[in-house]
């Protein structure tokens, strides 16, 4: 978040880190999603809808991370198979996923992952760089992480999720 000269009504402090300005009263907000036995942070202001992807149809020649598309109230959403695109092996639970709806560059996005949980609320300050020893799939996807009281949420930048060295992959 950067500071240009407005107010929030907060008592909030600046504080300068590598030429950006944090507010120490920030927040964000992320809805958590679990792929794997790993807890990930989606940010709020990304996520359109969370839905059960029905009716996937499969593209042929996609790459493998695009599980297919499926109509949304009449849009067609690219589905994107987060252990796939993790390269974690598939579910053997008999489960569905459910899936994230964002959008980017003016495409829709279905992001399947296991399970939703709840919506949290944390300080902008205690983002945390990726650790170096964060598995190299988990960077891959990151913006960083935030230390929980139990564990570790891996925050999710959805450009880096779509971004398949510079390949569209909207369906």
């Amino acid at each position: 978040m950067s500071v240009s000269g407005e107010t929030t009504g907060l008592d909030e402090t600046a504080t300068s880190t590598d030429d950006s300005f944090v507010l120490d009263g920030a927040t964000s907000e992320y809805i958590t999603v679990m792929i794997g036995d790993q807890l990930f942070g989606i940010s709020v202001p990304m996520v359109q809808d969370v839905f059960m992807p029905e009716s996937v149809t499969p593209v042929p020649m996609a790459m493998p991370e695009v599980a297919g598309v499926l109509n949304m109230r009449g849009r067609i959403v690219t589905a994107i198979d987060m252990r796939r695109r993790l390269d974690l092996p598939p579910r053997t639970d008999g489960k569905n996923g459910l899936a994230v709806g964002v959008e980017y560059r003016g495409e829709s996005y279905g992001l399947v992952i296991d399970s939703v949980g709840e919506v949290l609320r944390v300080s902008d300050s205690s983002l945390e760089r990726n650790p170096s020893n964060l598995d190299p799939r988990w960077r891959s996807i990151s913006m960083g992480v935030q230390q929980l009281k139990d564990r570790l949420m891996v925050l999710i930048d959805v450009e880096k999720v779509l971004d398949f060295q510079g390949r569209s992959i909207a369906a």
